[in-house]
């Protein structure tokens, strides 16, 4: 399995496991690809998951850039399909380790403060 799939299996399940709804993976649209869509209550939760071995290069976060978040929401909306819900766009760091992975998960993590989690 690569480390992007283990990725993205890691978050839906630590997703599931703080009661969120898993609607769709991989979605895929023109504009690009929406990794995980999530449902919390009545919020949609739009996920994007980095997995990285190391941060020698920067935190994983940093690679969902303004363009990559240009593309995502884009997608999001396409995804949506003009229905008005509450919404918000998230990013999963999840960090391979010998032994397992830990993840840093980012609510809001496209608007003006956010949250950070790690488990």
């Amino acid at each position: 399995m690569n480390s992007g799939k283990f990725g993205e299996d890691f978050t839906v399940k630590f997703l599931e496991d703080k009661g969120y709804e898993i609607l769709d993976r991989n979605y895929h649209s023109r504009w690009g690809e929406i990794d995980i869509i999530a449902k919390l209550d009545q919020c949609i939760v739009f996920c994007e998951v980095k997995t990285r071995k190391s941060v020698s290069y920067g935190n994983p976060s940093e690679f969902v850039t303004p363009k990559k978040m240009e593309k995502i929401i884009k997608t999001a909306m396409i995804y949506l399909d003009g229905n008005d819900c509450e919404m918000r766009f998230d990013v999963a760091e999840v960090f391979l380790k010998k032994d397992g992975a830990t993840i840093n998960y980012i609510e809001n993590a496209f608007g003006g403060s956010y949250e950070i989690f790690s488990y």
